[in-house]
């Protein structure tokens, strides 16, 4: 899936005025996955965990670049 001009610029913003930049942003990300260990069982199938786990992973990579 390629981003709109639109939506990238949407995100840039997102980024910058809700953390101050890629950077803080992915550590707020990677705390998301650290919470993912912790929520209780049968809340989410294994499968949906790993897919966000996944999505999170790749945003936190494109920010690291």
């Amino acid at each position: 899936m390629k981003l709109t001009e639109e939506q990238l610029a949407q995100l840039n913003e997102l980024v910058k005025d809700g953390y101050g930049g890629p950077a803080e942003f992915a550590k707020v990300l990677d705390l998301g996955i650290e919470m993912l260990f912790y929520i209780e069982q049968e809340a989410f199938t294994q499968r949906e965990v790993q897919q966000v786990v996944s999505a999170l992973r790749g945003i936190i990579g494109v920010l690291r670049r």
